[in-house]
């Protein structure tokens, strides 16, 4: 097998390694000094020269050179890495699945001084207080260095190689975690195969008794059995309560019936309900949460990209009404979010390319890595083939998803500014869906006629370069997206929109994307909007003949 450290400058990553190593005669790798022997050049040179990013790019590749992991029982590589190796998701999924990754921490009060004493310059620490930046990289590293074993590398060495080595024969796991982090709004784990075993420690937290899973009848098989199968196993009494499909769960006499299943379970206010499913029923199983006996904890498990990327992540919880989406709803922070994005490989295809309209819609909000990300892998994750879930492309998407919007609702967590940004494409794009009548179209195929309508009218208002503009476009015709004009008026579209929730004082705030980022505005002119609704219900039929479409089996 292959051992991996990480922590901070200063943990003894390497003094460990080497000591680990020779004492199970395994290699030894320090990725620093793979970095310099493949590139000619020290790490300080390779900062002066290229900065931080070009230094991650050489880091990344020398990551990608280690090859697959040993599978072997044995011990037979350790490898050190730089303390910001794994900001990289790419490195985190490469180094983390199918190797056994340690965590030496340390308090940065000791890794300064180690530091101060050490001839070895480090160019983050370089300049700067010690302290003070071990204190600022500790906080913002520790949900990557999180899913590694946590072993305090300030401790006696003897000690730590004999902890060490009690734990090697557990071996590493087939599942893996990619990111853990405890947050104001409650505890985000992503990864691959995790989900029962998180939830079962999700439970475990809360004193949980039992687990009360709601889920919908196909995704119960897919993936709500398999979970409750694993936490039988692993002691916990399991009890079951089905919602119906898709936006059939989201009415509020589904709710009713949720509630009175829970009331005969006798379910108390210290009991977790843990949700299972796409972001439908997270929505639905969250507003139950949130009003059954006035509040009670929920942990959500979403199937679908849809959910892994928005929909259950956050504390809004929505009941569709005939008037518009999510318009009765509450909010109501899960205690745990648990992205498995091994569920996407059952997702039907048309499922999944409609969650990549909510993912370029994040993209579109500033993270141009994102954008890259789904430029490369987008079409062969909407076509329904497996590299981009194997290859971890599907689980940065997730990653950069989810902290972005964890960022954004910790920071507005009822929706007064900021979090409104996270609307872009949503004002015609529920009016889109509204107007279908919530069936025909999926929600991340009405956020692409949302996002071309958006475009268009920040393009009419002089707020983003046609460049940007086309560029997204270009994504969106690409990943088939946005492409044939739905089927519903522009007059039943403009008349849900007058609903829409994020209206203030009478007039609607549009959410409107710009080179960089969004830009709020109330002053939109009625022919911009005209521009945009025209834009939007126009699609882009063009680009239909080479990709599919909403013909595509997989969804009723």
């Amino acid at each position: 097998m292959d051992l991996v450290l990480v922590g901070l400058s200063g943990s003894g990553k390497s003094a460990v390694g080497r000591r680990l190593a020779s004492r199970h005669k395994a290699a030894f790798v320090d990725l620093d000094d793979l970095v310099e022997r493949r590139t000619g050049r020290s790490v300080q040179t390779i900062f002066a020269e290229e900065g931080e990013a070009g230094f991650r790019s050489h880091e990344y590749e020398a990551v990608v050179s280690l090859g697959p992991a040993n599978t072997d029982a044995r011990l037979r590589r350790v490898i050190a890495t730089g303390g910001g190796t794994v900001i990289d998701p790419r490195n985190r999924w490469l180094l983390y699945r199918g190797r056994f990754p340690v965590w030496l921490d340390g308090a940065p009060e000791i890794l300064a001084t180690r530091l101060a004493r050490s001839a070895n310059v480090r160019p983050l620490v370089a300049g700067h207080d010690p302290l003070a930046r071990l204190q600022q990289l500790a906080s913002e590293r520790r949900r990557f260095y999180a899913p590694a074993l946590q072993i305090s590398g300030t401790a006696a060495l003897d000690s730590i190689m004999r902890t060490l080595e009690s734990r090697l024969a557990e071996g590493p796991s087939t599942a893996v975690t990619v990111l853990r982090a405890d947050t104001a709004i409650g505890r985000i784990e992503i990864g691959y195969g995790i989900a029962a075993t998180a939830v079962s420690s999700a439970l475990r937290r809360g004193e949980a008794r039992r687990a009360i899973l709601l889920a919908e009848p196909r995704t119960w098989e897919l993936a709500g059995a398999q979970i409750a199968a694993a936490l039988e196993a692993d002691g916990w009494p399991v009890e079951r309560i089905l919602l119906p499909r898709g936006e059939n769960a989201k009415r509020l006499h589904v709710i009713e019936e949720t509630c009175r299943a829970l009331a005969q379970l006798h379910v108390d206010r210290k009991e977790t309900l843990v949700a299972i499913g796409g972001g439908a029923l997270t929505d639905a199983a969250g507003f139950a949460a949130a009003t059954y006996l006035r509040g009670v904890p929920i942990i959500h498990v979403p199937t679908t990209l849809v959910g892994q990327v928005d929909a259950a992540l956050g504390g809004k919880t929505a009941v569709d009404i005939p008037e518009g989406k999510n318009l009765v709803g509450a909010f109501h922070q899960p205690v745990a979010f648990i992205a498995d994005v091994s569920f996407n490989a059952t997702l039907p295809v048309r499922e999944r390319r409609a969650a990549l309209g909510e993912v370029v819609k994040m993209a579109a909000l500033g993270d141009d890595r994102l954008l890259e990300v789904v430029e490369e892998s987008g079409e062969a994750y909407a076509r329904g083939d497996a590299e981009p879930i194997e290859s971890g492309a599907v689980a940065e998407m997730v990653e950069r998803c989810a902290w972005a919007k964890v960022e954004v609702v910790t920071a507005d967590a009822r929706e007064a500014n900021v979090r409104m940004t996270l609307n872009l494409g949503h004002t015609i794009g529920h009016g889109v869906e509204a107007a279908a009548g919530y069936k025909e179209i999926l929600h991340g195929e009405a956020v692409a006629y949302g996002l071309r309508g958006a475009f268009a009218i920040s393009l009419a208002l002089g707020l983003v370069t046609m460049e940007r503009a086309e560029r997204v476009k270009l994504l969106l015709d690409r990943l088939g997206l946005g492409i044939e004009p739905p089927e519903v008026t522009r007059e039943s579209v403009i008349e849900h929109m007058a609903t829409d929730k994020k209206h203030s004082l009478g007039r609607l705030n549009w959410i409107l994307p710009t080179d960089t980022g969004v830009v709020i505005r109330s002053d939109v002119p009625d022919s911009a909007v005209e521009a945009g609704v025209t834009a939007a219900l126009r699609g882009a039929p063009h680009a239909a003949s080479a990709t599919q479409t909403r013909s595509e089996t997989g969804v009723p």
